[in-house]
């Protein structure tokens, strides 16, 4: 029965791997993403439309990142596609126990031809974020640094994303 648990539980976490191309969320990875989306939503309010696990129309097979900011306006509700054709402003990525860094990079280059503006990569073991303005060129940021992305005129202190 405990193996046949196993494959059930085994079977269950591949579907949703597959499905979004990235490992199960854990507390961590959760909490750092709320406290973006708080970091954001308070101090540039009315300027981003924020939202969490957005499927992409990237290519070659799409895409869902962590985070998107999308210029601020109203929700259509009577036009949500399954996945978006229009490229948010960034994207953001939160790198799991079980991705390298490597797994992560590749993930730019589809996000910058759809369009993007800036992509970030949140590296929870170094309490640290890339943030590209090409898929070949990031500013790294750690410990007491303020994030500076200044395509997108963003600035937020590190140590409220990660405490």
């Amino acid at each position: 029965m405990e193996l046949l648990t196993k494959t059930v539980e085994e079977t269950f976490l591949s579907a949703y791997e597959l499905d979004r191309k990235k490992p199960m969320p854990t507390l961590l990875h959760g909490a750092i993403q709320a406290n973006l989306i708080i970091q954001i939503a308070v101090n540039y309010p009315n300027q981003f439309r924020i939202a969490s696990e957005v499927t992409l129309a990237t290519k070659p097979d799409g895409s869902t990142p962590d985070l998107v900011l999308y210029p601020a306006g109203a929700l259509d509700y009577k036009n949500d596609p399954s996945r978006r054709t229009d490229a948010p402003l960034l994207a953001v990525e939160i790198q799991s126990a079980s991705q390298s860094t490597k797994d992560m990079v590749i993930k730019l280059e589809p996000y910058f031809y759809f369009g993007l503006q800036s992509c970030w990569i949140v590296i929870p073991d170094l309490q640290a974020i890339l943030v590209y303005d090409n898929p070949f060129h990031y500013t790294f940021f750690h410990g007491d640094d303020i994030l500076k992305d200044t395509l997108l005129t963003i600035e937020i202190p590190l140590a409220k994303v990660f405490n």
